[in-house]
Parts: C-alpha cells; structure tokens; sequence
C-alpha cells in the first residue's frame, strides 16, 4: 500500500496526482502506456474517465437515483433489479450495493468513479452542494480497485458523527464497520487543514502492469499456510 496526504489539497487533486503517477510508471516500465491484461489492452494514457456512482449506475441500469428520495423508495428499487437488501438498509448503502453488482464489472479501462453516499464513507468530507455525498474516489481498471482517495474529514463534530453510527452497525454485526477513535477526534479538534488523502494497492498495480495472473506473483513476502 502506498497512502499519501497533502495539506489544502482536495480529492480532485488527488485524481489528478494518481493519474499522472501510474501513467507515468506504466510508461517508464512498459516503454509504452498500453498494456495487455487478460486478453484486454488497458490504455493508461491521460485523461481517464471521471464519472459519479449515481451517473454510473444510470448508464448500466437506467436507474436514476437523484429521484429515488427515501429508503424505502430505494429498497423497492433495489428489488426491482433483483439486489436483495434489509429492512434496515439506508438509501447510500443501497446505492453501494447497485454500483457493486451492475458497475463494477463494466469498469475495464481506467474509471475515477466519485461521489460515494456518505454511509458507506465515514472518513470522507461531505460534498458541498449534496451532503448525502461525499469528495470521495475509487478507481477501477480491470474491474478491480487500485486506488481509493477523498476529501479528509476534518470536522470533529461530523466525524464522531459518523463514528457513533460506525459503532452501531458494528454492534449490529457488521465486522467492517469502524471503532470509535477518541484519540482521533482529539486531534481533530486541536485542529487539522484541509487535505487530501490517497491510498494505492501496489501489488493490484504491479500485477496489472506486469500482466501477472494472480497477485501472489507479485506480493514480496506472501503470507504462508501455517505448518499445522
């Protein structure tokens, strides 16, 4: 992993950082900005596509979140492309649960795909003019994340926020949801710049522009069995 920040910088900064950095790797490797992957030419050369998860998720479903207002108004779209969900399930993590099924596997070339529900993104700024929202990025090639990046959350207030409601979902068994950070909203609240944070997969990168079929090929110290 290779993770960054940059004081008064924002997510779009953090594109723009990203794309210029592994374009310029694949050329320096490659000699070249193609590369083959699994019967596919990946183009790396600039300017990638940029496209939100709501318009994302209307091009490959024709369904258009900006008029699906509440969560019960979610859940039932969601049902009518077959995506189960819960009871309890918000709007944004609905939203997620569509981009992953119908999206993600369309996503082959180079994709910064933004605007990600504020749910599912406990770390990230909330968007200016969409609060529901968030400046946050994920970029896909080969159907796979490589690079995740966002506006850091610098309000203290907001972000313990989002912990409490981090702390419930794990209480209600969601092993991925985060732990309250006391010690982090302490900082916070000393105070901290805006900024932009990025973090890189390095061995889904290597992999990719080295062509390699499985990313135990890559990885330097590859976790072992246990001998019993």
């Amino acid at each position: 992993m290779l993770e960054l920040y940059q004081a008064y910088a924002d997510f779009t900064d953090m594109m723009d950082l990203t794309e210029a950095l592994i374009s310029h790797v694949v050329q320096k490797v490659n000699g070249g900005t193609r590369v083959e992957f699994e019967g596919q030419v990946i183009d790396f050369s600039p300017p990638w596509q940029r496209i939100s998860m709501l318009e994302a998720i209307e091009k490959h479903t024709g369904l258009d979140f900006n008029r699906v207002k509440t969560d019960e108004e979610a859940r039932t779209a969601a049902r009518s492309l077959n995506i189960e969900v819960g009871k309890n399930d918000s709007r944004g993590e609905i939203i997620n649960a569509v981009f992953e099924e119908y999206v993600e596997e369309k996503l082959v070339q180079p994709a910064f795909v933004y605007g990600h529900p504020v749910e599912i993104s406990p770390l990230a700024k909330r968007n200016a003019e969409n609060p529901a929202f968030t400046d946050r990025f994920e970029l896909f090639i080969m159907q796979r994340e490589i690079a995740i990046a966002f506006s850091e959350l610098n309000d203290p207030i907001d972000q313990k926020g989002r912990f409490l409601k981090q702390v419930e979902k794990r209480a209600g068994g969601d092993a991925e949801a985060h732990m309250m950070d006391e010690d982090y909203i302490n900082a916070l609240e000393y105070g901290m710049p805006p900024a932009g944070g990025l973090g890189i997969g390095i061995d889904r990168l290597v992999m990719l522009i080295t062509g390699s079929p499985s990313i135990r090929d890559v990885i330097l110290f590859p976790t072992l069995r246990p001998r019993e």
